[in-house]
């Protein structure tokens, strides 16, 4: 369930996005990220950081989509994103006592400092490669096509490939990691 509370944005942009247009498919995720996050709120009283990180990008970048009339701005969110995600873990390795994804699941699994060390050094390659496919999927895929052809590719990338891609590299990260969670359990 939590998934889907955490898609319904997403959800909302690509079933607007194929009756109408980028732009009200824009506009609708906006809408719909600040529902999910008062959503959350009124039901926790709290806020979950990356619904505040997603809210605050997608109203800059479709909030200039929208008033440009530029779907330029909405096509650099997903890479914004990803970086900002890349950076948090990096910042986090480099310089606080926990690493990001050990603050985030360390209550969940014990593991040995080198292996969130690795763990976290995968995700933010991965979340680094993720925003510059995003770019290159954007800008630089199937220039010949139409404009629409070429918007429609970029969505259908958004929603399904890189939702694929995150899924497959974490059953990757679970399988790296059950070895080292055995371990754990043995001892």
């Amino acid at each position: 369930m939590k998934l889907l509370f955490d898609l319904f944005p997403l959800i909302v942009f690509f079933g607007i996005f194929k009756f109408y247009d980028i732009f009200l498919a824009t506009a609708a995720a906006i809408v719909a990220t600040f529902i999910q996050v008062g959503y959350f709120w009124t039901r926790h009283r709290r806020f979950e950081t990356i619904h505040i990180l997603t809210l605050v990008v997608i109203t800059v970048f479709g909030g200039l989509t929208i008033l440009l009339k530029d779907d330029i701005f909405i096509k650099w969110k997903p890479t914004i994103i990803n970086w900002l995600f890349s950076g948090i873990i990096v910042t986090m390795l480099l310089f606080a006592r926990k690493s990001a994804l050990e603050y985030i699941m360390g209550g969940q699994i014990s593991l040995p400092p080198p292996v969130w060390k690795n763990l976290n050094w995968a995700w933010a390659a991965f979340f680094a490669v993720l925003g510059a496919l995003n770019l290159y999927v954007a800008f630089y895929y199937n220039l010949e096509a139409a404009p629409q052809a070429r918007t429609e590719a970029w969505v259908n990338f958004k929603v399904f490939w890189m939702l694929g891609l995150t899924f497959a590299f974490a059953v990757l990260q679970m399988l790296y990691l059950s070895r080292h969670i055995e371990l754990e359990e043995k001892q």
